[in-house]
């Protein structure tokens, strides 16, 4: 048994390079993508895994942002799930840090702030496109 595994446009692409070659696997078996709130939580899974939590108004502007990215290039489902929770994770380090960096800060950071990703967090829909997901 041999499986190849691939979004449909790039087999399609692969099986055009071999005349005949689509026709010589037996079965194609195609899945649709994620909707909009199952990838969210997806995102939620991810970061209770990571021991993040999503703050007050995060879990919409998740859905916002994978909303905007399933309609640009290289959508990848639950991959860009993890590179929108890991942007956001970077977003939520570099906020801490700013916020606790001011001059009216004590400078004292909770687990809780270290441990929460706020809506700001998350970035534009066009900063995500990375290249990691194609």
């Amino acid at each position: 048994i041999v499986v190849l595994a691939g979004y449909k446009d790039k087999m399609d692409k692969f099986y055009s390079f071999i005349p005949g070659m689509a026709s010589r696997i037996g079965n194609h078996i195609e899945f649709p993508d994620y909707e909009d709130d199952e990838l969210v939580e997806i995102g939620k899974v991810m970061c209770r895994e990571l021991e993040y939590k999503l703050g007050p108004g995060a879990e919409p502007a998740l859905k916002d942002y994978l909303s905007k990215r399933k309609r640009m290039p290289f959508f990848a489902n639950a991959r860009t799930v993890r590179n929108a929770i890991d942007l956001a994770r970077m977003g939520s380090a570099i906020r801490v840090f700013n916020e606790k960096m001011s001059p009216s800060s004590n400078g004292m950071v909770s687990e809780d702030e270290l441990m929460t990703i706020m809506p700001d967090d998350f970035p534009a829909p066009e900063d995500g496109l990375t290249g990691i997901e194609s």
